[in-house]
């Protein structure tokens, strides 16, 4: 589950993070009324303001504009609430900005020029180890620094069962090129923010930048913040910062339905029992000369109920020409899912679209003659390849 920037700071600021303060504002004149409030609290006299969508590179979508006056604060504010902000993270459609976050001006004059640099925490796979990745190149797409200078790339490996020993903070701080008070504040912002990591079920938490300010503080600028879901029940509070405004509807509805749904740009709708089959089954979508349309796993209950209702999903995309079903019988018996999509199939009427059916398992022949003798336009298939060669006839 995605944080927006605000919930991630607050969350990060709970665990003893330095954070840039900032405002949540939903119209232009609540972040005037922001933005009075920080200058009455930090002192600030400029004030950024932020798109609060799920993606990054807000700043080149003109998501991120800086303000100098309260004026600037509403006009600026009106403009960006309301716009769908296209960014490289986005479709070409882009998000809509329900929410701008106004914050305090950290880029303030000092005895030594401000600094950024990149820092993220997470899972690596390979190793089995939380791990923290950093460069003194902040501010940048840490893709772009993976590229054209690798060598400005750090990580530090942390050992689950230890967790973060003193020694690696500190070769953090190093590594970056700090000393004096950067140094401790440094060794601090990192030990803060990888208990932040552990204490809240995080698989990823990334900030770009992490600033070093003219006076020698260490602090988040940005944050991106990804919850694991399956921890969520931990965490009752953090589940209610989610914001399905900006999830796809479809994914969202299904997830209600209790059905593991992610949508793609394909032309023919799988519904499948288990997520290994539901791979094997888009791949035989795409070696078949289609391509899938979405990943859905109805798990192991596929009554007439539940397939209905995968149907129903599933025809919401308007680019779907066919739907394979797949399913193995196990845990469910073939005959059972067959007579869920005939009850499913007379109950929503008619269907535009074809159906080839694939049951292969417990009672799979009776399923077969079900499905055939069901008078429906259904077209049943016992093995893989006669799938594949259906879902060719139906496309072509």
């Amino acid at each position: 589950m995605n944080l927006h920037e605000y919930q991630g700071k607050e969350l990060l600021s709970s665990f003893g993070v330095r954070i840039q303060r900032g405002i949540v504002a939903q119209t232009a004149d609540e972040a005037v009324t922001a933005a009075k409030k920080l200058t009455e609290e930090t002192g600030t006299g400029w004030h950024v303001i932020k798109a609060q969508v799920h993606a990054g590179g807000r700043g080149k979508g003109g998501g991120v504009k800086l303000a100098k006056n309260l004026d600037e604060v509403k006009e600026i504010a009106g403009q960006i609430i309301g716009m769908n902000l296209v960014t490289p993270q986005t479709s070409a459609e882009g998000k809509k900005v329900h929410q701008v976050l106004i914050a305090e001006d950290v880029y303030y004059p000092g005895d030594n020029e401000p600094e950024e640099y990149y820092m993220s925490v997470l899972l690596n796979r390979g190793t089995g180890k939380n791990m923290i990745m950093y460069s003194t190149e902040g501010g940048m797409d840490i893709e772009q620094v993976a590229e054209e200078t690798p060598h400005l790339i750090f990580t530090e490996e942390i050992d689950p069962a230890l967790g973060l020993m003193p020694f690696q903070a500190r070769r953090v701080a190093f590594n970056l090129g700090l000393s004096g008070v950067a140094f401790k504040e440094m060794t601090k912002f990192v030990s803060a923010l990888y208990t932040a990591y552990v204490k809240s079920d995080a698989s990823l938490f990334e900030i770009n930048p992490v600033l070093k300010t003219s006076d020698d503080k260490i602090m988040a600028v940005d944050s991106k913040v990804t919850l694991d879901s399956n921890a969520l029940f931990r965490h009752k509070d953090l589940a209610e910062l989610r914001d399905k405004r900006e999830e796809n509807p479809i994914e969202v509805e299904a997830g209600e339905l209790g059905l593991n749904y992610v949508d793609l740009d394909g032309n023919v709708g799988c519904m499948v029992n288990g997520a290994g089959l539901a791979m094997a089954t888009m791949d035989l979508i795409k070696h078949s000369g289609g391509e899938p349309a979405n990943f859905l796993d109805v798990g192991g209950t596929a009554d007439a109920a539940r397939v209905e209702a995968a149907f129903k999903i599933i025809l919401k995309d308007p680019n779907v020409k066919a739907i394979l079903i797949n399913i193995f019988g196990g845990i469910v018996r073939c005959d059972r899912v067959a007579q869920g999509v005939i009850d499913a199939y007379k109950n929503m009427g008619t269907i535009n679209v074809p159906i080839i059916v694939r049951l292969q398992g417990t009672n799979a022949d009776i399923a077969k003659d079900l499905i055939d003798n069901s008078g429906l336009d259904v077209l049943s298939a016992t093995e893989f390849q006669e799938a594949a060669d259906k879902v060719q006839e139906v496309l072509a």
